[in-house]
């Protein structure tokens, strides 16, 4: 019998980087400690008291210049009174069953994000707590295998410059610690061999990052019906479980299934029936999920009517943090705002009005978004307003509709000042931003000759 590779084998270099002491994460003298708390980074929680109270007045005065956190995401401010020279402040999930595999991406954001600025600014030492905290009802051992999990593949992949990393817990979270601890930090040949059969089955991917195996999803009829009570929560267990690679692999490669159009295969009935088949997946998850974090993004929303009574919707690209927030929730999102908008004739208006690098939407995403949406998306745009463009998003946008999704070309309008948007919807009947108010008054004086819009 071959004997199975050990996914965690004893490394002495992993080892010794690797601690837990039983105390107060305020009180420890590494280069950073991790602070757990809420999206306003105001939580009342022992952790954080305790890291107030040591760190003194001056953190809760930094900490209102963050302008809060959002879930899953880390962000760095002065130790200040604490022997520790930096805090990195981290939300953790809120732990719901029917999310579970939405809470443990964000575990996993929330550990990975923290090693990241340790090694962006090349910290010698990091101090964690527990992040989930009981209050957010996380499971105690499903949270300490994330973190033990990407905490390991870290220093394993990036850490050369991190020289201890040290978990502070209390003597509940003290006896879960030694019961994993050999899982994935053994402390020889013997005890790697001895955790193999202990181990989860999912044990995440090469970064320790959640991976979610395929699996089919069970749809009914009519989603909104409360017949039968297991069924739902049956659907709405398969639907949270679903994860980025398997969602996608449900419905097979894209490309593959553009070649076997291609090559005859697929007659276009068929190729239809299973885009409408894939949309209304992502439709059901998009109802299922809890997309409050990007709501509160207020990058999308819906205004009033232009010349022509169609609805019109707004993006603002200065409120689209790419890099900080999951792309596939904000997908999800957009599928849940925009379904029942798209029945009829609508517009859209995206403001480009001072966005910077980490606003901009990559092609990739676009054209996944493009070809997932049900075919009233496309049919019933009938503008598409592109306020404040830059030269380099004109030649994006351009290269873009010409070669991806040549469909709506035609429809995109670059729109120079607010001037030119009102010959084709009313000042009245749209909501702007009021930077975007400023921007345009600091640098598009009005114009006489206004831009011709098309109505048709």
């Amino acid at each position: 019998e071959v004997p199975l590779a050990a996914p965690f084998v004893f490394l002495i270099d992993v080892i010794c980087a690797f601690h837990y002491s039983k105390g107060d994460v305020a009180l420890l003298n590494c280069t950073a400690i991790v602070n757990t708390s809420n999206e306003t980074l105001t939580d009342k929680n022992p952790i954080s008291d305790s890291i107030h109270r040591h760190a003194g007045p001056e953190l809760r005065d930094e900490l209102l210049k963050l302008k809060g956190c959002r879930t899953g995401e880390a962000k760095m401010t002065e130790g200040f009174n604490l022997a520790a020279r930096f805090i990195i402040h981290t939300v953790g999930p809120k732990y719901k069953a029917k999310y579970r595999t939405a809470a443990e991406s964000s575990l996993y954001s929330c550990y990975r994000n923290v090693m990241q600025l340790a090694k962006e600014h090349t910290m010698v030492s990091v101090g964690f707590c527990v992040i989930s905290t009981t209050k957010r009802g996380y499971p105690l051992e499903d949270a300490t295998h994330i973190a033990f999990r990407t905490v390991r593949r870290f220093l394993e992949n990036h850490g050369e410059s991190i020289e201890a990393v040290v978990f502070a817990v209390s003597d509940a979270e003290e006896v879960v610690y030694k019961k994993l601890l050999p899982l994935y930090y053994p402390r020889s040949k013997d005890e790697e061999r001895a955790s193999l059969p202990l181990l989860p089955a999912d044990i995440g991917n090469s970064e320790g990052e959640p991976v979610v195996p395929e699996r089919q999803i069970r749809i009914t009829e009519k989603p909104g019906s409360v017949e039968d009570d297991s069924e739902d929560e049956s659907l709405e267990l398969g639907l949270g479980l679903v994860g980025n690679h398997a969602f996608a692999r449900m419905e097979g490669d894209v490309d593959k299934q553009r070649k076997q159009i291609l090559q005859g295969h697929l007659s276009e009935a068929a190729q239809q029936k299973q885009h409408q088949r894939n949309y209304n997946r992502w439709l059901c998850r998009a109802r299922a999920e809890d997309l409050s974090d990007i709501a509160a993004l207020k990058a999308l929303y819906q205004t009033g009517v232009d010349m022509c009574g169609r609805t019109v919707m707004v993006v603002v690209g200065r409120n689209i943090p790419v890099t900080l927030i999951d792309m596939e929730k904000a997908l999800l999102y957009f599928i849940h705002v925009m379904d029942h908008i798209t029945v009829k004739e609508y517009v859209m208006v995206y403001f480009h009005t001072l966005t910077g690098e980490h606003n901009h939407l990559d092609t990739d995403f676009l054209k996944k978004l493009y070809d997932i949406v049900d075919i009233k998306f496309k049919k019933n745009l009938r503008a598409f307003y592109f306020v404040h463009p830059t030269f380099r998003s004109k030649v994006s946008a351009w290269f873009f509709t010409t070669f991806s999704v040549s469909g709506i070309k035609e429809k995109v309008h670059h729109i120079e000042n607010l001037q030119q948007l009102f010959a084709c919807i009313l000042p009245e009947q749209i909501d702007i931003p009021p930077f975007v108010l400023e921007y345009d008054a600091r640098v598009s004086p009005i114009q006489s000759s206004l831009h011709s819009c098309s109505l048709s």
